[in-house]
C-alpha cells in the first residue's frame, strides 16, 4: 500500500486540534503528515513568511489535502491559502482535495439543523467549496471516515486514493480563481 503524503489543513483551536491528532494517530499506516504542529512558526513571522514557509516546507511535498472542517474553519485565512497552494501547480503537481466535516462543524448555530443531513455552503472554506462544486473536491463525515469497508481497509483509505486519483486525471476541474483572504473573517 502506498503512504501518501497529506497536509491536514484545519483551524488551530483546541476542539478541532483534538481531531487533527486523532485523525494522524488513527491514519498513521496509510498517510505521512504534513500538517502544521503547534509551534512549528512563531506568531512574530509575518503573513506572508509563514505563508511561504508552509507552502515550501508542507503543501509542495504533499499529494492531498485534507481540510478538517469544524464550526469556523471557513473564516480562517490559513485555511484558504492552504487549500490555494495545494491546488497550484507545483513540482509534483495539483494536490488532491478532500474534507471532513468534523463533529464540532456541528456545534454552531448555522449548522446545528443540519445534523446528519449534510453541510451549509456558507460555512465550508470558499475556496474548497469552488471545487466541491466542480467535482475536483469530495466532503465526507468524520463518523463515516472510519467505517470499515471490509476486514482490512476503511473508508477514509478508499477517499484518499480517490483524491489522489482526482489529482492526476481531473486536474482540468480544479477552481483556484478565487482572491485569496487577506484578512480571517469575523462576522
Amino acid at each position: 500500500m502506498i503512504r501518501h503524503k497529506v497536509f491536514i489543513s484545519y483551524h488551530h483551536t483546541e476542539k478541532d486540534e483534538f481531531y487533527k491528532l486523532d485523525f494522524e494517530r488513527k491514519t498513521q499506516d496509510i498517510i505521512i503528515s504534513q500538517a502544521v504542529q503547534l509551534g512549528d512558526y512563531s506568531n512574530d513571522l509575518s503573513d506572508e513568511y509563514v505563508k511561504r514557509l508552509i507552502r515550501e516546507d508542507k503543501i509542495s511535498n504533499s499529494t492531498i489535502i485534507i481540510v478538517l472542517i469544524g464550526a469556523e474553519t471557513y473564516k480562517r485565512k490559513h485555511v484558504d491559502w492552504e487549500i490555494y497552494a495545494g491546488l497550484t501547480d507545483k513540482a509534483n503537481g495539483h494536490s488532491g482535495l478532500m474534507g471532513l466535516l468534523l463533529p464540532t462543524y456541528y456545534s454552531s448555530f448555522e449548522n446545528y439543523y443540519l445534523l446528519g443531513r449534510g453541510f451549509n455552503k456558507d460555512t465550508l472554506p470558499a475556496r474548497f467549496y469552488d471545487n466541491l462544486q466542480t467535482g475536483y473536491a469530495q466532503l465526507y463525515t468524520w463518523q463515516e471516515a472510519f467505517q470499515r469497508v471490509n476486514l482490512r481497509n476503511y473508508n477514509i483509505q478508499t477517499w484518499i486514493e480517490d483524491a489522489f486519483w482526482r489529482k492526476d486525471n481531473q486536474s482540468d476541474k480544479i477552481n483556484n480563481s478565487r482572491l485569496q483572504l487577506e484578512y480571517n473573517l469575523v462576522f
